[in-house]
């Protein structure tokens, strides 16, 4: 067995504790709301997550550099359990970790000896800044110039930097900027210390949620660096070394959907075992837990099995998962969005009221699909990358998903190895007609493409572990896929007119509907096991 990249079950756990132990302690609920309301970014209680009595950013550094050298898997469990508690401060600490990225991957050794050590030991808050006013999503239009500054020989000495930066997380708190700025060779990352004159915070924003995170612009100009400062050797390698970070950046904010969905389905879980309604509790009633309860749960235990897919990925030294890592975000940020938007309608009058904080998480999730790439960036990658895999593989990609799956029978596996199939024929139909050039084709591909690997993973998590609740789990997840995937790819399909009428109906007969249709024999038995088993806990 290959040997994983990752920390001691023990220290990881002590890690958990402590960040637990800090909240409590230091954050606890009534503290978090009034912070909420009126606006503040805890600066201080930043600051103690960094301090060496906690040090929680430790988990994110390499240990050739005074970190912990924590793997992906880590970065998973910790940034889940951040989001649990407050996905304010949780955006803080990734911000520090997003900051430190292009150091992290793109610096040489004495680079990344002073510069990581430092925010190590210092406990230095990190601020990332890419996005523009008119450069969101896409860092290619970048306005932020850095301008070579020569000695009498030519040699470049320092650059100047002008620019505006938008959205920064921790932009106003930081002491150390990775700044992306178009140098003459080409997008290149820069490191800014917070002193250095003409960078200075600009406007503090007000946001609808995560407003314990400080969010403001950064103002540059005229910011003279020293050369030395560039992140690497040369200039014009900023977005290979943001690219190369994507996939496990948006991991972390893939586990913070997950996190935000599972406090929200606890909250939840846990209002229904107290509230009673015409004589009996709220979790003895189907139309309360098959509705709120048990589709959240299913879909979150789906977004935590491929998250931890993708996290032994990374940390089996696999790279080049940029894919996964839009999957992971896409799916996870979305159910849990639905799970905090779910626990609102739960708790009922008590669910739209701050004490109950369903209100505020439901508030803070709602970014998760816009930061680190929105979902339509997401939809994009996916479906167009995926399917030139397929495509490339001659439908050995999903197909080979499918024969994986069709063993897996207590999982349901028979009916993702259907889904798994019609996908791997209905991307190479699609790729003939050209539909990658119908944007809404491709997002609805994206999203059948996301529950199929979801299923996948599920099941395959399901089917080792034996749990008898995740198999559960699974069997309704692909029951669930069975009917939808088939069903949203072939309306495409026939909205864009572009597919033979006889290549159309073959599509369908391997769709086959019906068969889905028959899959959902027994899932009501499964919903209702599924229910008793978490309102149990």
């Amino acid at each position: 067995m290959q040997q994983l990249n990752r920390l001691d079950a023990g220290d990881l756990d002590l890690i958990l504790k402590t960040l637990k132990e800090f909240a409590a302690r230091e954050a606890p609920l009534e503290r978090r709301l009034k912070w909420d309301e009126t606006d503040v970014c805890p600066e201080d209680l930043v600051r103690a997550m960094l301090s060496p009595e906690v040090g929680l950013h430790l988990v994110f550094l390499p240990a050739e550099y005074d970190g912990m050298g924590g793997g992906s898997y880590d970065v998973y469990r910790l940034s889940t359990e951040f989001a649990r508690i407050d996905l304010g401060l949780a955006t803080a600490m990734l911000a520090v970790a997003l900051g430190t990225d292009p150091i992290r991957v793109g610096c040489t050794h004495e680079q990344k000896s002073k510069w990581v050590t430092r925010i190590a030991n210092e406990g230095l808050i990190v601020a990332y800044g890419v996005t523009e006013p008119e450069a969101g999503s896409n860092v290619q239009s970048l306005k932020t110039t850095a301008e070579r500054i020569t000695d009498a020989d030519g040699k470049v000495t320092h650059y100047r930097l002008n620019g505006v930066k938008q959205f920064i997380s921790n932009g106003s708190i930081a002491d150390l900027y990775t700044i992306l700025a178009k140098a003459p060779d080409g997008p290149t990352f820069f490191v800014v210390e917070r002193k250095t004159p003409g960078l200075t915070p600009g406007k503090h924003e007000i946001k609808h949620g995560i407003r314990l995170s400080d969010t403001a612009q950064v103002l540059l100009q005229d910011v003279v660096i020293p050369a030395e400062n560039i992140v690497g050797e040369k200039e014009g390698e900023g977005l290979r070394q943001a690219n190369e970070v994507f996939g496990y950046t948006r991991l972390m904010v893939a586990a913070f959907g997950l996190g935000a969905g599972l406090a929200s389905l606890e909250k939840a879980i846990a209002f229904s075992k107290e509230r009673k309604q015409f004589g009996t509790y709220l979790c003895e009633k189907q139309g309360y837990t098959h509705k709120l309860l048990v589709p959240n749960s299913v879909r979150l235990a789906a977004a935590q099995a491929y998250i931890e897919y993708v996290a032994d990925l990374l940390d089996s030294g696999t790279e080049d998962r940029q894919i996964e890592g839009s999957v992971a975000k896409l799916f996870a940020t979305e159910v849990g969005n639905v799970a905090a938007d779910d626990a609102v309608q739960a708790l009922g009058g008590y669910g739209y009221c701050v004490d109950y904080e369903v209100e505020k998480i439901r508030r803070d999730a709602r970014i998760l699909r816009i930061y680190e790439g929105t979902s339509e960036i997401q939809q994009n990658i996916i479906g167009v990358f995926r399917m030139r895999e397929n495509v490339r593989s001659k439908g050995k990609f999903y197909g080979g998903m499918a024969d994986e799956a069709a063993a897996w029978t207590d999982a349901g596996g028979p009916a993702i190895a259907r889904a798994a199939r019609f996908l791997s024929d209905a991307t190479i139909a699609a790729f003939r007609a050209k539909l990658t050039h119908q944007q809404h084709a491709v997002f609805e591909f994206a999203t059948a493409m996301t529950e199929v690997e979801t299923a996948v993973a599920l099941a395959r998590a399901a089917t080792r572990s034996g749990n008898a609740l995740m198999l559960a789990q699974a069997r309704v997840w692909s029951s669930d896929i069975a009917l939808s995937v088939p069903a949203r790819v072939l309306k495409v399909m026939a909205q864009a007119g572009t597919i033979d009428a006889a290549e159309f109906a073959r599509l369908a007969e391997l769709g086959n509907l019906a068969q889905g249709i028959a899959d959902q024999s027994g899932r009501l038995a499964d919903m209702d096991f599924i229910a008793r088993t978490i309102t149990a806990k």
